[in-house]
């Protein structure tokens, strides 16, 4: 069987709760989402809030967590170990979507040269929404968007994706990149 490398693995329950909790307690520093530079709703509608490292519940425990999956993640792409050292150590972002936001483009996480020391992008569904979820165009595959379900895969063209957009539920999600240190 052919692989994807589009991997799925399971992220606790309450830290996903904390995550949403975390996000409506700071929402004062939140900004529209953006998408290259300038915010178009056309192309992406949300709510960021951009988490650097923090030595603070729920931002370090998610980040070990992500960390820990990069592990599993390179245990089935033993390649990745040759390849000079990288790890979540840029933070991340939360971002929720009203019913009918989203990223409604196709895109992929290097399509800017300031995107060059990405190697791979991991998504966290912080709630189930029905009809919601990530489709990815080479692969003709849909993640649904189901709480607890973390998603890691390749940054490059040949993972060009966008969002399902949900016209009744809004959504939440944890979202960043593994970055070459």
């Amino acid at each position: 069987m052919v692989s994807n490398f589009i991997q799925q693995y399971k992220t606790p329950l309450k830290l996903c709760d904390d995550l949403i909790s975390y996000f409506n307690k700071n929402i004062e520093h939140t900004r529209p989402g953006e998408a290259g530079f300038k915010v178009n709703p056309l192309i992406k509608e949300s709510t960021d809030l951009s988490c650097a490292f923090k030595n603070i519940y729920p931002i370090k425990d998610y980040m070990v967590h992500i960390n820990k999956l990069i592990l599993k993640y390179q245990d089935k792409y033993t390649e990745l170990k040759d390849h000079a050292r990288y790890a979540c150590h840029k933070g991340f972002n939360i971002q929720h979507y009203n019913p009918n936001g989203g990223f409604k483009r196709w895109h992929n996480e290097r399509m800017q040269t300031i995107d060059g020391d990405r190697l791979l992008v991991f998504m966290t569904y912080l709630n189930t929404v029905p009809g919601g979820g990530t489709h990815f165009k080479y692969q003709k595959k849909t993640i649904r968007a189901k709480k607890g379900v973390t998603i890691i895969w390749p940054t490059d063209f040949t993972h060009t994706h966008k969002g399902e957009i949900s016209k009744t539920r809004e959504k939440y999600i944890a979202t960043g990149w593994i970055h070459f240190t």
